[in-house]
């Protein structure tokens, strides 16, 4: 029996790819909505989804992607033009084919999902054009002139549109040495699936060129409304025989016949006065006030800024060769190299008086072949970010819609790359810091014009490199953070006193928008309003060993800074000593090393300080904060290591220091998790284990 779940990971993993293209056309085709070549790429990818899914007997994504697939050769065929109906339904079903493929990944099926009210809405939309089309009286009265024309071999072109465009695209074929026919394929009286024969019919044609006119009409063909016979029209690179042994070669075909197609010439004289006819009235209905005018600038120059980077993003893809691997295997191999490095440190540690020259020198090229591995291996797991930016256009698009704003979203250094681990993680966190841009930081348009700025806001998402860190900003020009509002909504919801209000400066101030529950709107919405916005970003941020920043000013916008470690796996540490235990403090989260003298320490509302460079800098005792046990040290100078977590600096008080070293994270597992201050463990060279801190949570 045939089994078609050995293919189910197969068909989600090229369904997902599918379906944030189709995402990313669509939002090309709202911007550039005459661009014919965009359909087309829309009409492809929704026939691929239908196939796949009719093949899996998904029947549900097959029916709707079938009118998608309908809309679109409407529209590929003049019947139809693009508008804001139909972009709209089309994302609407894209939603939905988004949410098929979820349940199919969750459970095997397609789910209870009801698609029925947008699949009529789909097929009306041919009946809504007519009925705007017969509300223009000139324009019916010339569709009611139209004389059928009828080929040598009876097939029918059934209206003046078609006839236009067949023409227009026969002749740009034969431009390029393409032949163009007219094919009657009849078949056999005892067919069975009518329908399956005329797919393979037309999939043997295809391969060899396009079929630009089908009748009856495509949906008819495979809806099996029609007879034993149905005629095409094909530009083709073959010539007559060979065309006719390819539809022959399918079987139950009784008979095709084949003729040259030739251009029929048209009144262009009566199309031209149409044309002039229909600008006038349009011309007649538009009246358009100053302030109209300047919105319709506006919005002209947007779209050519959203055409110019959609065309440049284009220009940037480029074709790779690339082979799907399992996240398991790569994280089975991350944990073999992990081991080696971990065996690497073993042997290094090993008393130098046992060592002998070819040892030294074994070890050191164990080192570099480690490095070099570790190096590879990580840059394996590596993708860029595009991977999650693709999903923001579409949303910031409904967002911006919902608000009754006008957003332009640029995006920039898409093809940044950072772990795999941290693409999967780092989705949710920028979705809420944009909804907070769009929601709270960018004005109405109204407000942004009486203010003096242009009409559209903008948002800004980039990412860029920085040192073994990945920095992302999200950025907008918006009103900026009221401090004043911020300290109000924080002493009515009881995150801080009043009097500690009156004497919390601006930079401290601001980290107020991430306590848990803080919001500093007036009503819950769809948007917001209930306060679990930014305080997940900070906590996600935070678990990914990366922190959150904020820069702002009064009326100019807001930018939030993001810095996550390239790599969750393997990182360099500073190995301390408190009192006898080891621990390892992330290296790109310490700022210096210094020694202070016990005499300069202060003590202020309980809590240790001391002046340092002409600044107050904490101090905490690493002893202290995990509790460690053993005997006191009477030491008038004390280690110091001093870690940075965005603006603020934080002294951490050790025993003393070990080195710097490559050390491998290892989970504490579920038992041990979330245990406070501690990020992890890693193995020692001598095989002890060595607990990482979270210099983030000592804050």
């Amino acid at each position: 029996m045939f089994e078609l779940d050995q293919y189910l990971d197969m068909f989600l993993d090229e369904a997902k790819d599918n379906l944030e293209n189709l995402n990313q056309k669509l939002l090309d085709l709202e911007n550039d909505p005459e661009n014919k070549e965009i359909v087309n790429e829309i009409f492809r990818i929704a026939h691929t989804l239908k196939g796949m899914s009719s093949t899996m007997g998904f029947e549900k994504m097959a029916n709707l992607t079938h009118k998608m697939e309908n809309i679109l050769d409407d529209v590929r065929g003049d019947k139809l033009n693009i508008n804001t109906r139909i972009v709209d339904l089309l994302f609407e079903g894209l939603d939905f084919l988004e949410e098929f493929v979820k349940n199919v990944e969750s459970d095997g099926s397609e789910g209870d999902v009801n698609v029925e009210e947008l699949i009529e809405n789909l097929k009306n939309i041919n009946s809504e054009e007519e009925m705007q089309v017969q509300n223009v009286e000139v324009q019916e009265d010339k569709k009611e002139n139209v004389v059928p024309k009828t080929d040598g071999i009876g097939q029918i072109i059934d209206n003046k549109e078609s006839l236009e465009y067949i023409n227009s695209v026969v002749k740009t074929a034969k431009d390029n040495n393409m032949k163009a026919y007219k094919v009657k394929v009849i078949l056999d009286e005892k067919c069975m699936l009518k329908s399956a024969r005329s797919y393979l019919v037309f999939k043997s044609i295809e391969e060899h060129g396009e079929i630009i006119y089908s009748n009856p009409s495509v949906d008819d063909i495979e809806d099996e409304k029609f007879d034993d016979s149905f005629s095409l029209i094909t530009v083709n690179e073959l010539d007559i025989d060979e065309l006719k042994n390819a539809v022959l070669s399918v079987s139950e075909i009784e008979d095709v016949l084949i003729e040259d197609y030739i251009p029929e010439e048209d009144n262009q004289e009566e199309i031209v006065e149409q044309e002039e006819v229909i600008i006038e009235e349009e011309k007649e209905e538009k009246v358009a006030t100053e302030k109209e005018e300047k919105t319709a600038e506006v919005k002209v120059e947007k779209k050519e800024a959203k055409k110019e980077n959609s065309d440049t993003k284009q220009k940037k893809n480029r074709v790779g060769r690339t082979v799907r691997v399992d996240i398991d295997r790569l994280d089975n191999l991350m944990n073999l190299v992990s081991e080696l490095i971990i065996v690497k440190t073993r042997l290094e540690d090993i008393d130098v008086k046992t060592k002998d020259h070819n040892m030294n020198e074994a070890i050191e090229y164990l080192e570099r072949i480690t490095t070099s591995l570790h190096d590879a291996v990580t840059k394996v797991r590596m993708v860029p970010i595009e991977r999650v930016f693709n999903r923001f256009p579409r949303m910031v698009r409904d967002l911006s819609k919902d608000l009754k704003k006008e957003i332009n979203l640029i995006m920039s250094g898409e093809e940044t790359e950072v772990d795999r681990t941290v693409i999967d993680e780092i989705g949710e966190p920028l979705i809420h810091l944009l909804r907070n841009s769009i929601d709270h930081g960018i004005e109405t348009p109204e407000k942004r014009i009486s203010l003096g700025k242009p009409e559209y806001g903008e948002v800004k998402l980039l990412a860029y490199p920085d040192g073994n860190n990945v920095v992302i900003e999200v950025c907008d020009d918006g009103s900026g953070l009221n401090i004043d509002i911020i300290k109000k909504k924080a002493v009515e919801r009881g995150v801080i006193s009043e009097e500690k209000a009156k004497t919390m400066d601006d930079k401290d101030a601001k980290e107020l928008i991430f306590a848990p529950g803080f919001s500093t709107a007036n009503k819950i919405s769809n948007v917001s309003g209930r306060g679990v916005g930014l305080d997940v970003v900070k906590t996600k941020i935070e678990s990914l060993g990366g922190n959150v920043e904020i820069e702002t000013e009064r009326g100019k916008g807001s930018k939030f800074i993001i810095r996550l470690p390239l790599t969750l796996a393997i990182i360099q540490a500073l190995l301390v000593m408190t009192k006898e235990e080891k621990y390892a403090i992330p290296l790109n989260n310490i700022k210096e090393i210094t020694n202070i003298n016990k005499t300069d320490i202060r003590l202020v509302e309980g809590k240790e300080i001391v002046l340092y460079r002409g600044e107050t800098l904490p101090l905490i005792s690493l002893a202290n904060v995990l509790d460690v046990q053993g005997e006191e040290e009477d030491i008038e100078e004390l280690v110091v290591v001093i870690v940075k977590k965005g603006e603020k600096d934080l002294g951490i008080v050790v025993n003393s220091l070990i080195g710097q070293q490559e050390i491998v994270i290892k989970s504490l597992g579920k038992y041990l998790s979330g245990l406070s201050f501690i990020a992890g463990a890693t193995i020692l060279g001598n095989g002890s284990v060595a607990l990482i801190i979270d210099t983030n949570s000592l804050f």
